[in-house]
This record gives C-alpha cells, sequence and structure tokens, in this order.
C-alpha cells in the first residue's frame, strides 16, 4: 500500500431546481443605484473531494440539498445588503426605512431579507452562499467548492473555497 495523497474527483451540480428569484438593486456609488427590478437566478457548484474506496467522493444528494434549502431561503424576496458604505437600514416595526443618497425606500419586513453582503450582486450572492455551504459541510473531507450564481445566460459571479 502506498501513501501517496488519495486521488482528486470534481463533481459539477447544475440542476434545474437550483434557483431563486428575487428583487434587488445594485448600488454603484453613494449617489447612485439601479432601479429596484429581479432575476431568476440560477446556482451551480463545483465539489472537490477524494475518490473513496466506495467509487465516489461525494453524496450528490447532499450537496443538491443544501443548494436547494439555501435557494429556497431566498426564493421571492426582496433582497438589501446589511453592510453596504452607501445606505443605511432602520427598522421601521413591520418595515425596513432604507436612506441612499437623497431617497428613502420602505420594505415590508415579511417580504425582505437583510443579508450580510456590501452589495446585491451576483458576486456577492456566491459569496454568500459559499459562505454557507461551506458552514453546513464542516467535518466533511472537501478540497475546494466554488458556487456560482446567475443572473441570466452568459452572466455570473462565482466565489471558491480551498481548503488550506
Amino acid at each position: 500500500m502506498n501513501n501517496q495523497e488519495p486521488q482528486l474527483a470534481t463533481l459539477y451540480i447544475d440542476k434545474e431546481s437550483h434557483k431563486f428569484s428575487a428583487a434587488h438593486y445594485t448600488i454603484f456609488s453613494a449617489t447612485e443605484r439601479e432601479r429596484l427590478h429581479g432575476h431568476n437566478y440560477s446556482v451551480s457548484a463545483k465539489i472537490v473531494a477524494p475518490m473513496g474506496n466506495n467509487g465516489f467522493a461525494a453524496d450528490y444528494n447532499v450537496y443538491k440539498n443544501r443548494i436547494k434549502r439555501l435557494c429556497d431561503e431566498l426564493d421571492e424576496y426582496m433582497i438589501l445588503p446589511e453592510h453596504s458604505p452607501h445606505q443605511t437600514l432602520e427598522d421601521g416595526g413591520t418595515h425596513y426605512r432604507v436612506a441612499f443618497a437623497n431617497d428613502t425606500l420602505h420594505f415590508l419586513k415579511s417580504d425582505t431579507l437583510v443579508l450580510p453582503i456590501v452589495n446585491a450582486t451576483v458576486e456577492e450572492f456566491s459569496r454568500y452562499l459559499l459562505a454557507r455551504v461551506i458552514a453546513d459541510s464542516r467535518g466533511e473531507d472537501l478540497r475546494e467548492v466554488q458556487i456560482c450564481v446567475a443572473s441570466g445566460p452568459g452572466q455570473k459571479g462565482c466565489t471558491t473555497w480551498t481548503a488550506g
């Protein structure tokens, strides 16, 4: 028996059910933002793990279910960034009051998610989802995980975690 590192395998997960619809606006500067609009986002993953003696590296179903659950948590909400340097969020009881430049926007809390991100972009969504997948995967022998979020065909942002 040799003491070589185990062979690594790469799994790609890109399921039709891994999607969420959400409203947002991207903030470009202290005075410029997009108009409120929405996308049908899709989420895909790349998982690198050692090949096991049983002929597979990781259980697809475990990761498919995790990604689906995370997409379901974001589905059909207005998404606001909690850490934007260009806007402030105030708790208005049943709504959030958002101050941006000279505007005040109001969003029902029941329709809104405030995420620990700096902007509502595909890059930030991929970073947020990656952190959640990694947290849910503690103790598993993963070497690399990449999460991509697409806002439409040909337009996506990806974030990668590497063990180390």
